[in-house]
Protein backbone atom coordinates (compact mmCIF):
# COMPACT_ATOMS: atom_id res chain seq x y z
CA UNK A 1 0.00 0.00 0.00
CA UNK A 2 1.34 3.44 -0.94
CA UNK A 3 0.75 6.52 1.19
CA UNK A 4 0.97 10.03 -0.23
CA UNK A 5 2.10 12.46 2.48
CA UNK A 6 0.94 16.01 1.76
CA UNK A 7 2.58 18.84 3.70
CA UNK A 8 1.72 22.51 3.09
CA UNK A 9 4.65 24.80 3.90
CA UNK A 10 4.85 28.54 4.44
CA UNK A 11 8.26 30.00 5.35
CA UNK A 12 9.33 27.11 7.61
CA UNK A 13 12.46 25.43 6.21
CA UNK A 14 13.77 24.58 9.69
CA UNK A 15 10.62 22.66 10.56
CA UNK A 16 10.65 20.85 7.22
CA UNK A 17 14.19 19.63 7.87
CA UNK A 18 13.12 18.08 11.18
CA UNK A 19 10.12 16.44 9.51
CA UNK A 20 12.38 15.07 6.74
CA UNK A 21 14.76 13.64 9.32
CA UNK A 22 11.91 11.83 11.05
CA UNK A 23 10.62 10.43 7.75
CA UNK A 24 14.09 9.20 6.77
CA UNK A 25 14.28 7.37 10.13
CA UNK A 26 11.07 5.39 9.57
CA UNK A 27 11.47 1.62 9.99
CA UNK A 28 9.38 1.14 6.84
CA UNK A 29 8.86 3.70 4.07
CA UNK A 30 5.76 2.86 2.00
CA UNK A 31 5.20 6.49 1.06
CA UNK A 32 5.85 9.39 -1.27
CA UNK A 33 6.18 12.92 0.07
CA UNK A 34 4.58 15.96 -1.55
CA UNK A 35 5.93 19.27 -0.27
CA UNK A 36 3.66 22.10 -1.40
CA UNK A 37 5.33 25.47 -0.90
CA UNK A 38 2.57 28.06 -0.53
CA UNK A 39 4.30 31.14 -1.93
CA UNK A 40 7.07 31.09 0.70
CA UNK A 41 9.87 33.64 0.63
CA UNK A 42 11.99 31.24 2.71
CA UNK A 43 11.86 28.16 0.52
CA UNK A 44 12.81 24.65 1.57
CA UNK A 45 13.62 23.01 -1.80
CA UNK A 46 17.37 23.23 -1.13
CA UNK A 47 16.94 20.78 1.76
CA UNK A 48 15.41 17.96 -0.25
CA UNK A 49 18.34 16.54 -2.23
CA UNK A 50 19.85 14.47 0.60
CA UNK A 51 16.51 12.83 1.43
CA UNK A 52 15.59 11.76 -2.09
CA UNK A 53 17.75 8.66 -1.58
CA UNK A 54 15.48 7.57 1.29
CA UNK A 55 12.05 8.04 -0.32
CA UNK A 56 10.29 9.70 -3.26
CA UNK A 57 9.85 13.47 -2.91
CA UNK A 58 7.74 15.73 -5.13
CA UNK A 59 8.27 19.45 -4.59
CA UNK A 60 5.79 22.04 -5.87
CA UNK A 61 5.94 25.81 -5.55
CA UNK A 62 2.74 27.80 -6.02
CA UNK A 63 1.38 31.25 -5.38
CA UNK A 64 0.15 31.90 -1.88
CA UNK A 65 -3.50 30.87 -1.44
CA UNK A 66 -3.82 29.46 2.09
CA UNK A 67 -3.46 25.99 3.51
CA UNK A 68 -6.78 24.50 2.36
CA UNK A 69 -6.09 25.28 -1.29
CA UNK A 70 -2.49 24.11 -0.81
CA UNK A 71 -3.60 20.72 0.52
CA UNK A 72 -6.08 20.43 -2.35
CA UNK A 73 -3.26 21.17 -4.78
CA UNK A 74 -1.31 18.29 -3.27
CA UNK A 75 -4.24 15.87 -3.32
CA UNK A 76 -4.78 16.47 -7.02
CA UNK A 77 -1.20 15.34 -7.67
CA UNK A 78 -0.97 12.43 -5.23
CA UNK A 79 -0.78 8.83 -6.46
CA UNK A 80 -1.11 6.88 -3.20
CA UNK A 81 -3.86 4.58 -1.98
CA UNK A 82 -4.13 6.79 1.11
CA UNK A 83 -3.61 10.54 1.40
CA UNK A 84 -1.89 11.58 4.63
CA UNK A 85 -1.64 15.08 6.08
CA UNK A 86 0.89 16.44 8.53
CA UNK A 87 1.64 20.00 9.55
CA UNK A 88 5.18 21.13 8.84
CA UNK A 89 5.87 21.43 12.58
CA UNK A 90 5.39 17.74 13.41
CA UNK A 91 7.99 15.05 13.99
CA UNK A 92 7.11 11.38 13.48
CA UNK A 93 8.40 8.67 15.80
CA UNK A 94 10.37 6.07 13.79
CA UNK A 95 7.67 3.40 14.16
CA UNK A 96 4.81 5.55 12.79
CA UNK A 97 4.33 3.77 9.45
CA UNK A 98 5.13 0.34 10.85
CA UNK A 99 2.31 0.73 13.36
CA UNK A 100 0.00 2.32 10.81
CA UNK A 101 0.43 -0.63 8.43
CA UNK A 102 -0.32 -3.09 11.23
CA UNK A 103 -3.36 -1.14 12.44
CA UNK A 104 -4.95 -0.86 8.99
CA UNK A 105 -4.24 -4.53 8.26
CA UNK A 106 -6.10 -5.48 11.44
CA UNK A 107 -8.95 -3.00 10.95
CA UNK A 108 -9.20 -1.18 7.66
CA UNK A 109 -10.51 2.36 8.00
CA UNK A 110 -11.56 4.74 5.25
CA UNK A 111 -10.37 7.69 7.31
CA UNK A 112 -8.17 7.79 10.39
CA UNK A 113 -6.29 10.12 12.64
CA UNK A 114 -3.88 9.96 15.53
CA UNK A 115 -3.14 12.10 18.58
CA UNK A 116 -0.28 14.52 19.12
CA UNK A 117 2.20 14.68 21.97
CA UNK A 118 5.31 16.52 23.17
CA UNK A 119 8.75 15.00 22.80
CA UNK A 120 11.27 15.16 25.64
CA UNK A 121 13.44 17.51 23.52
CA UNK A 122 10.74 20.21 23.33
CA UNK A 123 11.06 23.49 25.20
CA UNK A 124 9.15 23.97 28.45
CA UNK A 125 6.66 26.27 26.73
CA UNK A 126 6.09 23.78 23.90
CA UNK A 127 5.42 21.06 26.47
CA UNK A 128 3.03 23.33 28.37
CA UNK A 129 1.07 24.26 25.23
CA UNK A 130 0.97 20.60 24.24
CA UNK A 131 -0.48 19.72 27.63
CA UNK A 132 -3.11 22.45 27.33
CA UNK A 133 -4.10 21.13 23.90
CA UNK A 134 -4.21 17.43 24.78
CA UNK A 135 -5.34 17.12 28.41
CA UNK A 136 -8.83 15.78 29.06
CA UNK A 137 -9.29 18.57 31.64
CA UNK A 138 -8.82 21.27 29.02
CA UNK A 139 -10.16 19.78 25.77
CA UNK A 140 -12.38 16.89 26.83
CA UNK A 141 -10.17 14.48 24.86
CA UNK A 142 -11.44 15.65 21.47
CA UNK A 143 -7.91 15.51 19.95
CA UNK A 144 -7.46 11.78 20.52
CA UNK A 145 -7.35 11.45 24.29
CA UNK A 146 -8.10 8.20 26.08
CA UNK A 147 -11.26 9.70 27.55
CA UNK A 148 -13.49 11.57 25.09
CA UNK A 149 -16.69 13.59 25.15
CA UNK A 150 -17.54 13.48 21.42
CA UNK A 151 -16.98 11.43 18.26
CA UNK A 152 -13.39 11.64 17.08
CA UNK A 153 -12.72 13.97 14.15
CA UNK A 154 -9.23 13.65 12.62
CA UNK A 155 -7.27 16.86 12.23
CA UNK A 156 -4.69 17.68 9.60
CA UNK A 157 -1.70 17.68 11.92
CA UNK A 158 -2.13 13.85 11.75
CA UNK A 159 -4.87 12.66 9.39
CA UNK A 160 -5.32 10.23 6.51
CA UNK A 161 -8.02 8.91 4.23
CA UNK A 162 -8.28 6.67 1.20
CA UNK A 163 -8.28 7.82 -2.39
CA UNK A 164 -11.85 6.53 -2.60
CA UNK A 165 -12.86 8.99 0.11
CA UNK A 166 -11.23 11.84 -1.79
CA UNK A 167 -12.96 10.86 -5.03
CA UNK A 168 -16.34 10.76 -3.27
CA UNK A 169 -16.13 13.68 -0.82
CA UNK A 170 -13.76 16.10 -2.50
CA UNK A 171 -11.53 18.93 -1.32
CA UNK A 172 -10.96 20.90 1.83
CA UNK A 173 -13.08 24.05 1.95
CA UNK A 174 -11.51 27.49 2.32
CA UNK A 175 -12.86 28.15 5.81
CA UNK A 176 -12.04 28.03 9.50
CA UNK A 177 -12.20 24.45 10.80
CA UNK A 178 -11.65 22.98 7.35
CA UNK A 179 -10.32 19.65 8.62
CA UNK A 180 -13.25 19.09 10.98
CA UNK A 181 -15.65 20.08 8.19
CA UNK A 182 -14.08 17.45 5.93
CA UNK A 183 -14.22 14.83 8.71
CA UNK A 184 -17.93 15.51 9.15
CA UNK A 185 -18.55 15.24 5.40
CA UNK A 186 -16.62 11.95 5.30
CA UNK A 187 -18.70 10.51 8.15
CA UNK A 188 -21.96 11.77 6.60
CA UNK A 189 -21.00 10.06 3.32
CA UNK A 190 -20.99 6.72 5.14
CA UNK A 191 -17.24 6.13 5.36
CA UNK A 192 -15.62 4.65 8.45
CA UNK A 193 -13.55 6.96 10.68
CA UNK A 194 -11.36 5.83 13.54
CA UNK A 195 -8.69 6.92 15.98
CA UNK A 196 -5.41 4.98 15.92
CA UNK A 197 -3.76 5.99 19.19
CA UNK A 198 -0.45 4.27 18.48
CA UNK A 199 0.25 6.45 15.41
CA UNK A 200 0.84 9.68 17.29
CA UNK A 201 3.08 12.55 16.21
CA UNK A 202 5.19 15.00 18.17
CA UNK A 203 3.68 18.41 17.51
CA UNK A 204 6.46 20.98 17.83
CA UNK A 205 4.44 24.17 18.03
CA UNK A 206 6.74 27.18 17.68
CA UNK A 207 4.49 29.48 19.61
CA UNK A 208 4.30 31.93 22.50
CA UNK A 209 1.24 32.57 24.62
CA UNK A 210 0.20 35.60 22.53
CA UNK A 211 0.16 33.60 19.28
CA UNK A 212 -1.42 30.69 21.10
CA UNK A 213 -4.29 32.96 22.16
CA UNK A 214 -4.91 34.03 18.54
CA UNK A 215 -4.79 30.43 17.34
CA UNK A 216 -7.29 29.04 19.85
CA UNK A 217 -9.48 32.13 19.43
CA UNK A 218 -9.84 31.11 15.78
CA UNK A 219 -10.61 27.53 16.86
CA UNK A 220 -13.45 28.84 19.02
CA UNK A 221 -14.88 30.84 16.13
CA UNK A 222 -14.58 27.83 13.84
CA UNK A 223 -16.94 25.79 16.03
CA UNK A 224 -19.76 28.23 15.34
CA UNK A 225 -19.03 28.15 11.61
CA UNK A 226 -19.17 24.36 11.70
CA UNK A 227 -22.49 24.36 13.53
CA UNK A 228 -23.99 26.67 10.89
CA UNK A 229 -22.70 24.47 8.06
CA UNK A 230 -23.45 21.18 9.84
CA UNK A 231 -26.39 21.64 12.22
CA UNK A 232 -26.07 19.32 15.19
CA UNK A 233 -22.27 19.14 15.07
CA UNK A 234 -21.91 21.45 18.08
CA UNK A 235 -21.66 19.45 21.30
CA UNK A 236 -21.54 20.46 24.94
CA UNK A 237 -17.78 19.87 25.12
CA UNK A 238 -17.21 22.50 22.42
CA UNK A 239 -18.99 25.19 24.45
CA UNK A 240 -17.36 24.43 27.81
CA UNK A 241 -14.60 27.10 27.58
CA UNK A 242 -17.22 29.76 26.78
CA UNK A 243 -19.43 28.54 29.63
CA UNK A 244 -16.43 28.63 31.96
CA UNK A 245 -15.77 32.26 31.00
CA UNK A 246 -19.38 33.24 31.66
CA UNK A 247 -19.38 31.34 34.94
CA UNK A 248 -16.07 32.98 35.87
CA UNK A 249 -17.56 36.44 35.36
CA UNK A 250 -20.58 35.52 37.49
CA UNK A 251 -18.24 34.03 40.07
CA UNK A 252 -16.37 37.30 40.41
CA UNK A 253 -19.64 39.10 41.09
CA UNK A 254 -20.81 36.44 43.53
CA UNK A 255 -17.43 36.52 45.31
CA UNK A 256 -18.24 40.03 46.54
CA UNK A 257 -20.72 38.35 48.86
CA UNK A 258 -19.04 34.91 49.18
CA UNK A 259 -15.24 35.34 48.90
CA UNK A 260 -14.65 31.60 49.33
CA UNK A 261 -15.99 31.09 45.80
CA UNK A 262 -12.63 32.33 44.53
CA UNK A 263 -11.20 29.00 45.69
CA UNK A 264 -12.94 27.24 42.78
CA UNK A 265 -10.68 28.55 39.99
CA UNK A 266 -7.69 27.90 42.25
CA UNK A 267 -8.79 24.29 42.66
CA UNK A 268 -9.12 23.95 38.87
CA UNK A 269 -5.62 25.42 38.40
CA UNK A 270 -4.32 22.91 40.96
CA UNK A 271 -5.98 20.10 38.99
CA UNK A 272 -4.18 21.19 35.79
CA UNK A 273 -0.90 21.46 37.70
CA UNK A 274 -1.19 17.99 39.23
CA UNK A 275 -2.31 16.47 35.91
CA UNK A 276 0.78 17.91 34.18
CA UNK A 277 3.04 16.57 36.92
CA UNK A 278 1.41 13.14 36.73
CA UNK A 279 2.36 12.97 33.05
CA UNK A 280 6.04 13.29 33.89
CA UNK A 281 6.50 17.03 33.47
CA UNK A 282 8.70 19.21 35.66
CA UNK A 283 7.39 21.74 38.17
CA UNK A 284 8.17 24.55 35.71
CA UNK A 285 6.27 22.86 32.86
CA UNK A 286 3.35 22.16 35.20
CA UNK A 287 3.23 25.84 36.19
CA UNK A 288 3.43 26.92 32.55
CA UNK A 289 0.67 24.41 31.75
CA UNK A 290 -1.63 26.29 34.11
CA UNK A 291 -0.87 29.55 32.27
CA UNK A 292 -1.27 27.91 28.84
CA UNK A 293 -4.57 26.34 29.90
CA UNK A 294 -5.85 29.72 31.07
CA UNK A 295 -4.89 31.23 27.70
CA UNK A 296 -6.50 28.33 25.85
CA UNK A 297 -9.81 28.60 27.73
CA UNK A 298 -9.91 32.39 27.49
CA UNK A 299 -8.90 32.51 23.82
CA UNK A 300 -11.19 29.72 22.67
CA UNK A 301 -14.07 30.93 24.83
CA UNK A 302 -13.94 34.53 23.62
CA UNK A 303 -13.68 33.37 19.99
CA UNK A 304 -16.68 31.09 20.47
CA UNK A 305 -18.77 33.84 22.07
CA UNK A 306 -17.74 36.39 19.44
CA UNK A 307 -18.70 34.13 16.55
CA UNK A 308 -21.91 33.09 18.29
CA UNK A 309 -22.93 36.74 18.61
CA UNK A 310 -22.00 37.83 15.09
CA UNK A 311 -22.86 34.70 13.10
CA UNK A 312 -25.81 33.21 14.98
CA UNK A 313 -27.43 36.20 16.70
CA UNK A 314 -26.73 38.97 14.17
CA UNK A 315 -26.74 36.46 11.27
CA UNK A 316 -23.66 37.82 9.52
CA UNK A 317 -22.72 35.67 6.48
CA UNK A 318 -19.85 33.18 6.46
CA UNK A 319 -17.60 34.95 3.97
CA UNK A 320 -14.74 32.56 3.24
CA UNK A 321 -12.35 35.31 2.17
CA UNK A 322 -12.85 37.56 5.18
CA UNK A 323 -10.14 38.54 7.64
CA UNK A 324 -10.87 35.68 10.03
CA UNK A 325 -10.29 33.02 7.39
CA UNK A 326 -7.04 34.63 6.26
CA UNK A 327 -5.78 34.63 9.84
CA UNK A 328 -6.81 31.01 10.26
CA UNK A 329 -5.10 29.93 7.05
CA UNK A 330 -1.89 31.45 8.36
CA UNK A 331 -2.11 29.39 11.59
Amino acid sequence: MLYSIIVPVYNRPGEVKELLESLAAQTVKPFELLIIEDGSKERCDHLLGHYRSFFTIHYHYKENSGRSDTRNYGMARATGDYLLFFDSDVILPPFYFERLEAALAANRLDCFGGPDAADASFSDMQKAVSHAMTSFWTTGGIRGGKAVMEKFCPRTFNMGFSKQVYDAVGDFKDMMGEDIDLSIRIRNAGFSIGLIREVFVYHKRRIDLGRFFKQVNNFGQARIWLQILHPGSLKLVHSLPALMLVMGALLLVAAIFCPWLLLLPLLYAALIFVDALAKGNTLRVAALSVAASAVQITGYGTGFLKAFWYKMVLKQPLETKDKLTKIYNRG
